[in-house]
């Protein structure tokens, strides 16, 4: 393992909060299509069947499917941009204070990877990453941080249920259904995205805080 070494993770922590408004734009924008969706549903329930209904109809099917691929695509970059900036942050503690953390630093990448680990090893890190980084006259607490990951995991959960009862929905009445639940996954992500730039623009505070306030072991941002 290469010795560690501060790295400014200005720059990374920027463009992390940039690509989860993106993702939360996606998820409103799947709202949107959810509601459209669902209106379309009460008309057909209505027995409204005539040309406009039947546009209206593939609209919404084009908007569900295009706001998606839109969820697909901001979370991919959102995930790869995300993880590149928690590994620098988690190098920076260790640099900062080594002695606050539990896990090395290789499970700030593989621990939102391994099954089972994925549901509390990222949480560990970060808590490790937010104590190394305190200033030692301001150390705040886990709120942020707890209620971040507590919602993320619901929203992942949720997905999974909202994703099956969709793919599962039978008739009109079973699909509106499916429809009303997935708008709920949709908010519960956009709501975890907040907390978890609140997290970034928090630990990159931090971290930019604790190396003016010194000493450490590398002096300066590199």
């Amino acid at each position: 393992m290469s010795a560690a070494r501060l790295r400014s993770p200005l720059g990374l922590g920027q463009v992390t909060v940039v690509l989860l408004g993106l993702v939360i734009a996606a998820d409103l924008f799947h709202i949107w299509a959810g509601v459209l969706e669902i209106r379309v549903a009460g008309e057909i329930l209505a027995g409204i069947n005539d040309d406009a209904a039947l546009r209206r109809g593939e609209l919404a099917e084009a908007l569900h499917d295009w706001s998606r691929a839109a969820q697909t695509l901001t979370l991919l970059a959102t995930a790869v941009v995300f993880l590149r900036w928690f590994h620098r942050v988690r190098v920076n503690a260790e640099v900062l204070n080594a002695a606050r953390h539990t896990k090395s630093r290789g499970w700030a990448v593989w621990g939102w990877f391994c099954p089972v680990v994925n549901l509390w090893f990222p949480r560990r890190v970060t808590l490790d990453v937010w104590d190394a980084s305190a200033t030692s006259a301001h150390r705040p607490g886990h709120g942020l941080v707890n209620s971040w990951w507590t919602l993320w995991i619901v929203s992942l959960l949720a997905d999974r249920a909202a994703e099956w009862r969709y793919d599962t929905a039978r008739g009109v009445v079973g699909w509106r259904h499916a429809l009303r639940q997935m708008l709920v996954v949709d908010a519960l992500d956009a709501a975890a995205a907040v907390l978890a730039a609140l997290v970034v623009l928090t630990v990159t505070r931090m971290q930019y805080e604790r190396v003016l306030a010194g000493p450490v072991l590398v002096p300066v941002l590199g």
